[in-house]
């Protein structure tokens, strides 16, 4: 009776289990963070926004309005902006990521006055984890924004 011999068997589980793990779980894990770190940079850019909304409540004319609502969005989102190197100018309201709208007549309200900042991070062009850009371009699209409004009640003058 002829027996096979185990010894070319030798470090084919090991290999087996190294390509399992390259091809498997670590692709896996890699959509996992890049999905979480998608979320906190939703939640950075709500916060941000609403801190720029908030600050614009402060300031009596609209050029210091807009300019302190950018500013606010700027420091609440400065992670974010380092990440993607981009450095928004708020001397005239923001341009680029943080985008603060001048004064304008709130709809339906005719005695008020509604500022609206308004910020994005272009997931595609500045993905956080290197191919994850393309794969979460086809699901997301467009850049993720958020915007928040702040309603200025400037009374009867």
């Amino acid at each position: 009776m002829k027996r096979c011999a185990p010894r070319r068997q030798h470090g084919a589980a090991t290999i087996e289990f190294a390509l399992m793990l390259m091809l498997g779980l670590i692709p896996l894990l890699m959509f996992t963070f890049s999905g979480v770190m998608i979320m906190a940079a939703q939640q950075t850019l709500a916060t941000a926004s609403a801190e720029g909304a908030r600050a614009s409540l402060r300031y009596a004319s609209a050029n210091e309005r807009r300019v302190a609502a950018c500013t606010a969005a700027r420091r609440s989102m400065q992670w974010l902006l380092q990440f993607s190197s981009q450095e928004p100018d708020c001397s005239a309201g923001g341009s680029g990521a943080i985008v603060v709208s001048p004064l304008a007549a709130c709809s339906g309200l005719a005695s008020a006055q509604c500022v609206t900042v308004t910020v994005s991070y272009d997931y595609a062009a500045h993905p956080f984890l290197p191919g994850t850009g393309t794969l979460y371009g086809w699901v997301m699209g467009d850049p993720i924004r958020s915007s928040a409004v702040a309603q200025l009640d400037l009374g009867s003058n």
